[in-house]
Formats: structure tokens, sequence, C-alpha cells
């Protein structure tokens, strides 16, 4: 997950005021955050830590999910979609309209 300044503020509040029971994914989520800083190629490095943990090798994509971004290894965005693909559309959407 990437977040512009603003918006990861607001999400890390959320998380911070998460119970105890839910102490894991606070590590996960504050712990492996860090900022990056765009060089003069608008290019952004992502340190090999979080590259290992998001299991990035090679293509990547970067997908727009309204307030923040997700950075994914695309074998792995690919096989995640398929698999939502596969599954009925949930109630909530089959309504929506555009």
């Amino acid at each position: 997950m990437v977040f512009p300044r603003p918006v990861w503020e607001g999400f890390r509040a959320k998380v911070e005021a998460l119970p105890l029971s839910a102490a894991g994914w606070k590590r996960i989520f504050l712990g492996s955050a860090m900022d990056v800083e765009i060089d003069s190629g608008s290019r952004v490095l992502v340190s090999p830590e979080l590259r290992a943990a998001a299991g990035l090798d090679h293509d990547v994509l970067l997908i727009g999910m309204g307030n923040h971004l997700e950075l994914w290894d695309a074998q792995r965005y690919a096989a995640a979609e398929a698999k939502v693909l596969e599954q009925p559309m949930p109630e909530v959407l089959q309504d929506f309209t555009f």
C-alpha cells in the first residue's frame, strides 16, 4: 500500500486505535511503514525489505485504489484477480450503477 502523507496520517490514526487483539496487524502496518522520496526520474525506491515482503521481483503494477495505491508483483496480481473473477459478484455490487 502506498499512501500520500495526508491519507497515511488518517490511516495511521485508525490503525493506532485498534484494540490489543489486533497488535500483530498494527505491527505489520506501522512497523513496516517507510517514508520514500520521488527522484528526479519520477521513480520511488522501495527498500529490499519491503520488496521481499511484498514479493516484488521484476514486473510490478501500481494500482489506483481511490485514496491510496497498491504496488503488486504482476504475476501475483494476475493470480489474485483471477481468483476474484472466479467468485460470484458480491451482493453489494449487484445493483451498483455507473
